[in-house]
């Protein structure tokens, strides 16, 4: 899909290094605003951020001062050289936002969530050349994350970026959203013109995380990350415990590794292309086993659909996954990403039985028909 989209260096001014956002999780008083903005100075940050609006989970907790503060964002950045940023939520709030020339604007993960808020933002923003920013919705949803940046597309904003925030899960400790960051490298694939930024504080929830995870995406290649801050972390109306003080913040930036997507180097070159050709090689072979093994499969299928059989054996696919898990601990391999590319297996393997018993015949249920049947990890 083509959405037309501009060069981060266009609307960010940052060309060969990570794109950095960073202040407050929310903006609580004037003097709060300024002393951030004060202490961030010395530190390289592109836009200076602070929530003014804040959609909380229960009513009764810190929801934002609201437009009020976006004077002292506004004077806060321009006194301290920093360009400005802020979440926005509703109509209201991006007729404020620009109206007080904040300049660059943010859609929330609760909102992303919503087409039908995203839609009311994209209209709002029709016809403004400032850059937006879409964070991923809570729930892994790749759909629903591109249908935001198609609307805003189809509205005529050209300046968009993505904000990797990670994805409400169960289990996800030690983070607050667990990072999966498969779903930003899928965005990336479908969408490689569209810049990606991480945003470490709310994939954590807590400050000693903060540098492994900033530093593992730029190992990735993100273009950049949003950071949280403010004067005294452990006194912050909201999210205290994912902030860092302005100090520490820039600590985090100056530790990160900055790695590049390529060197000009012939020898490396060479023999990365070489080892390349070997892991394309055994590609094919796995992709010929994969298929040698579904014939099996079918042969399976139609001795059980001749004999009355049900599909799912339980017994078979938890003695099968046990062994080919504790070959992998032998080969020195994860049981988990052994485990991970056995459920994808087993499960294409359970849906085209159940088509041939079924039916007599194959293809007859669509994609997702049968649950990708999962067995708890032997420890």
């Amino acid at each position: 899909m083509d959405l037309r989209i501009n060069p981060k260096a266009h609307w960010a001014r940052v060309e060969g290094r990570p794109l950095i956002i960073a202040g407050p999780c929310a903006a609580e008083s004037e003097e709060q605003v300024h002393e951030t903005a004060r202490r961030l100075s010395g530190t390289r940050v592109d836009f200076f951020r602070a929530g003014i609006w804040k959609a909380r989970t229960r009513p009764g907790t810190f929801e934002g001062i609201g437009e009020r503060a976006l004077p002292w964002l506004r004077a806060a950045g321009q006194q301290y050289g920093m360009r400005t940023a802020t979440e926005v939520a509703q109509p209201s709030h991006v007729e404020s936002a620009l109206a007080a020339g904040i300049d660059l604007l943010w859609i929330g993960a609760r909102t992303t969530v919503n087409p039908f808020s995203v839609q009311e933002l994209a209209n709002a923003l029709r016809g403004t050349s400032v850059p937006v920013l879409v964070k991923n919705p809570t729930n892994p949803d790749l759909q629903l994350w591109i249908g935001a940046f198609e609307r805003l597309a189809q509205a005529g904003v050209r300046s968009l970026g993505a904000i990797h925030r990670g994805v409400s899960v169960a289990n996800s400790k030690p983070y607050r959203n667990a990072p999966m960051w498969s779903f930003a490298i899928e965005l990336r694939r479908l969408l490689p013109e569209l810049p990606v930024v991480n945003d470490p504080s709310h994939i954590c929830g807590r400050r000693d995380l903060l540098q492994a995870i900033a530093q593992r995406a730029m190992d990735l290649g993100l273009d950049g990350l949003m950071l949280e801050t403010h004067p005294n972390p452990d006194q912050a109306w909201s999210d205290a415990a994912q902030q860092v003080t302005p100090e520490r913040a820039g600590e985090i930036f100056a530790e990160l590794v900055i790695r590049q997507p390529d060197v000009p180097s012939d020898s490396f070159h060479a023999s990365l292309e070489a080892l390349r050709a070997r892991i394309d090689q055994v590609d094919h072979d796995l992709v010929h086993l994969l298929a040698d093994r579904m014939s099996i499969v079918m042969l399976i299928a139609e001795l059980k659909r001749a004999n009355n059989v049900t599909t799912l054996q339980v017994e078979r696919w938890r003695a099968l996954l046990e062994d080919r898990m504790q070959r992998a601990r032998e080969l020195g391999l994860d049981p988990t990403y052994v485990k991970a590319l056995y459920d994808v297996i087993h499960g294409e393997s359970v849906r085209r039985q159940s088509a041939v018993i079924s039916n007599g015949r194959v293809g007859v249920l669509p994609d997702g028909d049968v649950e990708r049947w999962s067995t708890p990890s032997a420890s």
